[in-house]
């Protein structure tokens, strides 16, 4: 047995994670601690919710909690069960035996079978390498916001625990160095197989109140439509013990997905903690067409890889755009923003499944219409061949299961319609900045962009309290009309600050090329255009005023650059 698992009186070391604290949590009192797996279901309902060194390791350890419970509760494998569970207050009590009984798989320095590691696992020349190989606080390399500088010397056993996880999830692709065994390796290397299975998804779960609540609602039954769970379904640490390289096989259901091994590696410590890793290639998995299996991730139709291959439709994972907040995209969690497939042709997006699954319990009646929620996206960005994590998404909306009803869909419509009156606004403001900057004879790029940021950034707060509101009415119509007032009332209030700080050149004015013939244009007539174009989509902020917008002509929408 290696030196580096013995401790310094020659016993054998363990680190059981059923029972070790290695979990942070926040509690609903609003401290912090760390807990045993066995700890955490067992005090769920105290929770607020997991945390973790980055967000995308909070994303990892709710679904390895999810798969603990779906294998533990064998379950739910329809609607009732879960209700039942909903109800109980000791749903969980399950869990407890279930991890005594695969103790032994969740041992992260068991000698056999560590925990989501490989015994043994050593490369040709017998290297030992950094820790900043499985620790993504480093971004591209850089010591940027870590306390870790340059370099991961060490880690806990709790730490270790939570980025082996992490690094099943979201690790980078790239070259990496072969492992003994592992018949892919080349020359001693791995070429790029892709990032962890995590890393291809736009991340969405579902928050309630509590850890309990979030779990819940997060535990799709079997019998979810456009959701395959196999009966063999089950996670990794039920599965024989993985040796060096990697199996090619199709996924069983959310358990095997969720703890799905795409990396093999083997920590290397002593009596004081971890020091080095070895990281290599695991089980390969293409994100093509995987809706019915993974829900947490909503799904686009890609027409490149229907050419390429010749099949209709096929589907990728819907990635986060880092630059853009989650309540600007509410359509493509609230509802297929192409709609449903109408006749032949398939629908261009596809909802989270988890959502779909909201959706269902709210449509049955299990849930009341007003039950708040919030729906958390987490999300890697890869640079460079997907060999570095550039930016990491975290973003929430919340909102009232009602804009999920399968039936009842004017709540959602208004709330994608919502989001559509701000993006009128902010394109309003965009064209003032971009007019004022042509009447005053300077570039347009960066005004319009500052303009738009600051509108959107703005914007922003409103729209959440309105959407957390929005189900207190019986008329989302109404709360629609109060909406548009309000943003004409803010992008009116953005528009006077930009047109008092354009200054003498553009209140002066110059002659600019628009698509139908020159024109003098000035602060004053761009002001004009803008109020048009609020009034023409938004209506007037006093739904009272009758009175005519502007006699200005119409603001122009594609005009040329000053001549």
């Amino acid at each position: 047995m290696p030196d580096s698992e013995q401790s310094s009186s020659g016993g054998v070391l363990s680190f059981d994670l059923t029972a070790q604290p290695w979990i942070p949590v926040l509690r609903l009192d609003g401290s912090q601690g760390e807990l045993s797996l066995r700890e955490v279901f067992e005090q769920a309902d105290g929770l607020r919710r997991v945390i973790g060194d980055l967000p995308t390791q909070e994303f990892a350890l709710v679904r390895l909690l999810l798969a603990v419970a779906h294998d533990a509760l064998d379950g739910p494998q329809d609607i009732d069960d879960w209700a039942q569970l909903w109800t109980q207050d000791d749903c969980f009590a399950p869990v407890g035996a279930y991890l005594e009984g695969q103790r032994d798989r969740f041992d992260l320095l068991h000698p056999r079978a560590p925990f989501f590691q490989t015994a043994g696992l050593r490369t040709g020349q017998g290297e030992v390498f950094s820790l900043n190989r499985i620790v993504a606080d480093v971004p591209n390399g850089e010591p940027f916001f870590t306390a870790r500088m340059p370099t991961v010397g060490r880690l806990t056993f709790a730490e270790a625990a939570r980025w082996v996880v992490h690094a099943h999830a979201y690790d980078t692709s790239g070259i990496k160095t072969g492992v003994e065994g592992d018949p892919r390796a080349k020359g001693g290397k791995v070429y790029p197989l892709g990032v962890g299975w995590a890393g291809n998804l736009g991340g969405v779960f579902v928050e309630g109140r509590t850890l309990r609540e979030t779990l819940l609602l997060n535990l799709v039954a079997a019998d979810t439509a456009n959701l395959q769970i196999d009966d063999t379904d089950a996670p990794a640490w039920r599965r024989p013990p993985c040796g060096p390289g990697g199996t090619e096989r199709a996924p069983t259901g959310v358990r095997d997905l969720y703890t799905w091994q795409t990396r093999r590696l083997r920590l290397h410590f002593d009596a004081c903690g971890v020091y080095g890793v070895v990281l290599g290639y695991g089980d390969p998995l293409a994100p093509r067409d995987r809706q019915h299996r993974e829900p947490m991730t909503a799904w686009r139709r890609s027409r490149a890889q229907e050419k390429k291959l010749k099949t209709l439709p096929v589907y990728l994972p819907r990635e986060h755009a880092p630059e853009r907040s989650a309540w600007r995209g509410i359509g493509a969690l609230v509802a297929n923003e192409a709609g449903s497939s109408q006749g032949p042709e398939p629908a261009d997006y596809l909802r989270p499944g988890i959502l779909e699954w909201v959706a269902r319990l709210v449509t049955e009646g299990e849930l009341e219409p007003g039950f708040l929620i919030r729906a958390r996206i987490i999300g890697a960005s890869y640079g460079t061949q997907q060999s570095v994590i550039d930016e990491i998404v975290d973003d929430d909306v919340a909102m009232a299961v009602v804009l999920l009803h399968q039936r009842d869909r004017c709540y959602a419509e208004q709330a994608v319609a919502a989001v559509a009156d701000a993006d009128l606004a902010v394109n309003a403001l965009g064209d003032l900045a971009t007019n004022l900057a042509r009447a005053a004879g300077t570039e347009t790029d960066g005004p319009r962009s500052t303009a738009r940021d600051l509108a959107y950034g703005l914007l922003e707060a409103p729209y959440r309290t309105w959407l957390a509101r929005l189900a207190d009415t019986d008329d989302p119509y109404a709360q629609r009309t109060a909406w548009q007032q309000q943003v004409h009332a803010i992008a009116g209030r953005i528009g006077d600050q930009l047109m008092a700080a354009a200054g003498n050149a553009a209140w002066q004015g110059r002659t600019v090329q628009l698509k139908h013939g020159t024109e003098w244009l000035n602060s004053s007539l761009a002001g004009k255009w803008f109020r048009a174009a609020l009034h023409k989509g938004l209506g007037h902020p006093d739904p009272d005023d009758r009175r005519p917008a502007t006699d200005a002509s119409p603001a122009p929408t594609t005009a040329k650059a000053p001549a």
